[in-house]
């Protein structure tokens, strides 16, 4: 059953077909300092033309070192007895080593559901035993968002959340405050201007599962056979929005069929037939049979996207670049960005690039 996610929706009459191009924008310190998120707000704030406040959202990674052996569980609902709901399920499968309301500001000028995290550890029985960690807490994610109305984990990796919803990315982080209370190593953050899909809540970009989060800007065509595709592998798309097959695709290909972010460009952004037709041999045979195993997973339509997981930021634009990105350098730290504008506004580049369609950016921590 597909959890009821109408009163979470925007019901003021602002939702309204209107093409226009969300923004992103991601920054990583490749030697692991943690930072404090005052540079990406100011970010988004310079690209606020770009939203309409009907979605804004982050991701952080290094926030729960206390917690880094803990899955970090985020959970968004309406009404106290769904809370319950939630509670018996997770302690019937996880050790709940912590839980809490996760902290926001009451006066700002927004309507949000309750917000809860849970910090667990697997409790794996009978045929769950066979599973991986990784593998049986997607699961359980699966069945909360299909099987609990009103409860959606929108959160779910170690030492890392997600943070989102309605309002602009700066309306975000003064709710969830951000700036004062977290510092990562990475930061990923969206401001959404919704076309084909509702603004809500738990629409709001960043997508996640485990510790892999999306940020998008663009429409994907191909939807109903992406989202078709990984059925067959157990996720389940509730959000009603496009952008959340990537966050699973992302997760099948990387994580359990442990292709390389090099690879599942082409599978995101392939060559065309006439480029494949025209290569080497052995060039010709890869992308051929890249392009037929998985052809449901390509991604039709404008995109610009950064994936993001512990150790690696990723940057990648649809095949023709119809909606751009640019990178920039300032010694440790890489950004990717909508725009080279809020890359300037919050520093002086060593370097600034524009990618070339379907080739990633590739962001990695240092070895030490």
């Amino acid at each position: 059953m597909i959890n009821n996610v109408s009163k979470l929706r925007v019901t003021d009459g602002r939702v309204n077909k209107d093409i226009q191009s969300c923004a992103i924008f991601g920054v990583m310190d490749r030697s692991g300092r943690r930072f404090g998120g005052k540079m990406i707000i100011e970010a988004m704030k310079n690209m606020k033309v770009r939203g309409n406040g009907l979605g804004g959202g982050f991701a952080v990674y290094g926030i729960y070192p206390e917690y880094k052996d803990c899955y970090a569980i985020h959970v968004m609902f309406e009404k106290e007895e769904v809370k319950q709901k939630v509670d018996g399920f997770l302690n019937k499968y996880f050790d709940v080593v912590d839980d809490e309301e996760i902290p926001t500001k009451e006066d700002v000028n927004l309507d949000p559901p309750m917000f809860w995290r849970y910090f667990v550890k697997p409790q794996k029985k009978g045929k769950d035993k066979i599973l991986s960690d990784d593998d049986y807490v997607v699961d359980k994610v699966m069945k909360i968002n299909t099987g609990i109305d009103y409860a959606y984990v929108f959160s779910s990796g170690k030492d890392m959340g997600v943070f989102k919803g309605v309002g602009f990315p700066e309306e975000i982080a003064e709710l969830f405050m951000l700036e004062e209370l977290y510092k990562g190593y990475i930061w990923t953050a969206h401001s959404r201007f919704p076309t084909n899909t509702p603004g809500w809540w738990g629409g709001a970009h960043p997508f996640c599962i485990l510790d892999w989060t999306v940020v998008h800007n663009g429409e994907i065509s191909s939807y109903g056979t992406n989202r078709r595709f990984l059925e067959m592998y157990g996720y389940y798309c509730t959000l009603f929005t496009d952008t959340e097959v990537i966050a699973y695709a992302v997760d099948l290909l990387m994580r359990k069929q442990k292709l390389p972010i090099e690879v599942v460009a082409k599978i995101f952004a392939p060559p065309m037939w006439d480029q494949i037709d025209r290569m080497e041999e052995k060039k010709k045979k890869f992308y051929t049979t890249l392009r037929m195993v998985y052809a449901p997973l390509l991604i039709n339509g404008p995109f610009t996207i950064i994936i993001a997981h512990h150790g690696e930021m990723i940057g990648l634009t649809d095949r023709i670049r119809l909606r751009p990105i640019t990178a920039g350098e300032k010694g440790d730290l890489l950004f990717v960005s909508s725009e080279e504008a809020a890359i300037r506004a919050v520093c002086k580049p060593d370097k600034v690039w524009t990618p070339k369609g379907g080739e990633p950016v590739i962001g990695r921590l240092k070895k030490r």
